[in-house]
């Protein structure tokens, strides 16, 4: 008889199918080896789609004339990182003793495809089964080989996953190559994709918006009313459905008349309510709360998540993490009240583990949904304890599983809300409160102390918040002061990564309701288990920042948006669209050729786009920020900075003005910047890589930029002098190392005009050190050495022309050579 092959995505996870499985497994180098089985594994993605010019030389080379590139078939490629680790499954897979094979990566659309592009590198017909568990204790594991599921039933699957791949290919390829084509002038390569570009179109978006907010004053009144007792509380001014008003006069008049008049309580509404317990948790919902908590970024709590199911940090305490189902199925009642009764095992919840344990029965009408799970259940604990104490993110995120799963068992948390309203020199005013009766499920979430901090029903967030008295209607006292609130509107919140996971998890609609968002999952952008590395991308290629726990579109971000405008690319409810078509298919209920069709013809309309946009499209995008304060030039953007529109001149030494758009860690948007010209210095700004971290920039003597926290420090004063590399080719002054450059000691001189010579570290693809740029002055030639553009690698040197710019010359083009861009 022979032996089955068991493929696991990762090391530690082949290591616990072994430990599981039993049988006196010994390790070879890749897999270990029982008499029965071989465990070995993947190391992520072994295989991937083929680059364009693995389809044809000459696509090599970056041209809107080649576009679209859209293969018949596509091609694989081995991930040359890890190629070692494929000969192994392939020689594994090939073995004549191997009969059959178990695909046991991770159970989703992921783990399908990595799984699916092994097997067809390797070109084998071996029959398949499926390994599907949702948690990874020994038990489970063990269940799971018991029940193995046929590898046709996956097919659906593999489909949608190949799907989803190609797609991304085709979408991502092509706009990125159109894109930094016809963009050139915007500098460096404009990265595209079908759902990270709408994901940066709602950030962008949302950072217009606040841009353009234009706050306006408005007046509040509040007074304060005493009753025998003595009892005091405040009440807001209020007319008819607004407690505001944008005249002063009439704020004051208010507050006139009230101080000092005698008050009568007019009426006095009690209301009581429930809250339900949220549901269990999924992905998002779990990221958004740990982000809401803790700060943690979506791809931190993804991380603990995956540790804690496969049981690297101390044990396997949790199920599946990448699921988008809040819900458990039938099969799993019977194990619901002995995983509660093994957490009684942690102290801090204790009493709530206890109080489940010893329900007779189990509420389970929003927790117990078949119809309502995919392929994953809700994230619950296992029932195993952590085998060591837990630590850091890891702790954290059980922590809100485990206080998540219990809540849900508990009953409704109930409030009574009051509202009174108190008259007073012929004016109403409005008092809102609240008073726990019953924590509930909020007790055993989060202590009964948070519990009786939930705001009032209606209530503004700056609404006084306040213990009332005992206070009954008809009962007369007086006001004894009213004082005018002088306040302005507030722009729209910047997304945190919370928020934007709300809002990618419903395709940008503005949906609060558990329920409705939960019909909403399967047409969001992307899908639990890539929402966090889609976040990490646009951080990645400098589309935007963390500033604390918001998120900020960069100037590089803007101009992505902006080059696209309208485009269907940027368009949430287009990609959630095509997530819900990904998702048929995965079902069985959409068919694979009909999306690709789709997606061929979407990508062809993209490249249409971009084939019609001229240069000049492309340069209005650069924001023009305003008057050089150092000469009459202009102040526009460029890639880097925003710089003065002489300061290369050829005519005149250049001016030399320029404000970077990174500053210690912090990009500057062109309105800041645009904000330091017109007033000399910014407001406080917050997210600079600095202690502390909120300051501003300030046009200081000589119309240097400075960043100067709120105390006046200087937060980016040089280390001390830089040193000299040569003396400048191009006049008197020296060249020194900047952090950026090997630039004269005179380009930014108050006396002239300033020099201008410079010499970028970074130049093709390449770090440019102070020897080289030593030897290019002093020269007038590098020694050859190893370039990279958009065509590829090739061997060039810097020449020193005789107008005194530096270029780059290509080996393999002679003469021809390419003037750094600043």
């Amino acid at each position: 008889m022979g032996k089955q092959l068991v493929i696991a995505e990762k090391p530690s996870v082949g290591q616990d199918y072994a430990r599981a499985l039993g049988g006196g497994f010994q390790k070879h180098e890749g897999y270990l080896e029982s008499d029965e089985q071989i465990v070995s594994w993947a190391i992520g993605h072994l295989v991937e789609l083929a680059e364009p010019e693995e389809y044809d030389d000459s696509l090599k080379r970056w041209s809107i004339k080649t576009l679209p590139v859209i293969p018949d078939e596509f091609k694989l490629r081995p991930d040359a990182r890890n190629k070692k680790q494929l000969d192994i499954l392939k020689r594994l897979i090939k073995r004549d003793d191997v009969d059959d094979i178990v695909n046991g990566c991770d159970a989703g659309r992921e783990g399908e495809l990595i799984f699916q592009y092994i097997m067809d590198v390797a070109k084998t017909r071996k029959p398949v089964q499926r390994l599907w568990v949702s948690s990874m204790t020994k038990d489970a594991i063990r269940e799971g080989f018991d029940n193995l599921r046929p590898g046709e039933e996956m097919q659906p699957l593999a489909a949608a996953a190949r799907s989803r791949s190609e797609a991304d290919w085709l979408v991502g390829m092509n706009a990125t190559r159109a894109a930094t084509v016809k963009g050139r002038a915007l500098g460096g390569v404009v990265s595209l994709g079908r759902v990270q570009t709408p994901t940066l179109a709602l950030i962008v978006r949302r950072d217009l918006e606040i841009d353009a907010f234009v706050p306006e004053t408005y007046f509040q009144v509040d007074a304060r009313f005493g009753l025998e007792g003595p009892r005091a509380y405040v009440g807001r001014w209020f007319e008819g459905k607004e407690d505001r008003t944008s005249e002063r006069e009439v704020a004051e008049a208010v507050a006139e008349a009230a101080g000092g008049a005698p008050a009568k309580v007019a009426s006095v509404k009690r209301t009581e309510r429930k809250t339900r317990p949220p549901l269990l948790y999924d992905l998002t919902s779990l990221q958004r709360d740990a982000n809401s908590r803790y700060g943690l970024s979506a791809q931190r709590t993804l991380a603990a998540a995956q540790r804690l199911y496969e049981g690297s940090a101390a044990g396997a305490v949790i199920t599946y993490p990448r699921t988008r189902s809040q819900f458990l199925p039938g099969d799993m009642v019977p194990a619901l009240k002995p995983t509660a009764r093994s957490l009684t095992g942690i102290p801090a919840v204790r009493k709530a583990a206890a109080y489940v344990a010893g329900l007779d029965v189990l509420p389970l009408a929003r927790v117990v949904n078949d119809a309502k799970i995919d392929d994953h259940h809700a994230i619950i604990p296992t029932g195993e304890l952590p085998r060591r104490e837990l630590t850091g993110d890891d702790a954290r995120v059980f922590d809100l599983v485990v206080r998540r799963f219990l809540a849900v068992f508990h009953p409704e948390a109930r409030f009574e809300d009051t509202e009174i309203v108190t008259e007073a020199g012929g004016h109403r005013f409005r008092t809102r409160g609240r008073r726990l009766i019953e924590a509930g499920w909020r007790g055993a979430a989060f202590g009964e102390e948070a519990a009786a901090e939930e705001p009032p029903a209606g209530g503004d967030e700056d609404e006084p918040r306040q213990t009332l008295p005992k206070v009954e209607e008809g009962e007369t006292g007086i006001c004894e002061s009213a004082e005018v609130l002088e306040k302005q509107t507030k722009p729209p919140p910047r997304y945190s990564e919370a928020s934007l996971l709300k809002d990618m998890e419903t395709a940008g609609k503005q949906i609060e309701d558990e329920e409705l968002r939960e019909a909403m999952k399967e047409a969001g952008l992307g899908t639990p288990a890539t929402r966090a590395e889609t976040i990490e991308k646009l951080i990645r290629v400098s589309y935007i920042e963390r500033l604390g726990k918001q998120l900020r579109a960069t100037s590089k971000g803007r101009q992505a948006i902006a080059l696209l405008g309208d485009h269907a690319l940027t368009s949430a409810d287009l990609t959630g669209r095509w997530e819900k078509r990904l998702s048929d298919i995965e079902h069985g209920a959409g068919a694979r050729d009909a999306f690709m069709h789709d997606i061929r013809q979407f990508t062809s309309e993209v490249v249409d786009y971009f084939r019609e946009l001229s240069s000049e499209d492309v340069r209005a995008l650069r924001a023009e920020i305003g008057p050089c304060p150092n000469c009459d030039g202009t102040i526009r953007e460029n890639r880097l900075a925003y710089g003065c529109s002489s300061w290369k001149s050829r005519e005149e030494p250049g001016c030399g003005f320029v404000i970077w758009k990174q500053q210690k860690g912090r990009s500057i948007s062109p309105v800041e910047a645009r904000e330091l010209l017109e007033k000399g210095q910014t407001e406080l700004l917050d997210g600079f890589k600095t202690r502390p971290s909120r300051a501003r920039l300030v046009l200081a003597e000589g119309n240097q930029v400075q960043l100067l926290a709120e105390d006046g420090t200087r937060l980016d004063a040089p280390a001390g002098p830089r040193e000299k590399i040569a003396d400048c080719p191009k006049c008197d002054g020296e060249i020194r190392e900047n952090s950026r450059a090997y630039g004269c000691s005179s380009w930014k001189s108050r006396k002239e005009p300033g020099c201008g010579f410079v010499i970028w570290k970074s130049t093709k693809g390449r770090q440019i050190s102070a020897d080289e740029a030593r030897q290019v002055i002093e020269k007038g030639v590098s020694d050859w050495m190893d370039f990279k553009d958009r065509k590829g690698p090739f061997r060039g040197r810097l020449v020193l022309t005789p107008d005194n710019t530096v270029e780059v010359q290509r080996e393999d083009e002679g003469t021809e050579a390419e003037t750094q861009a600043a």
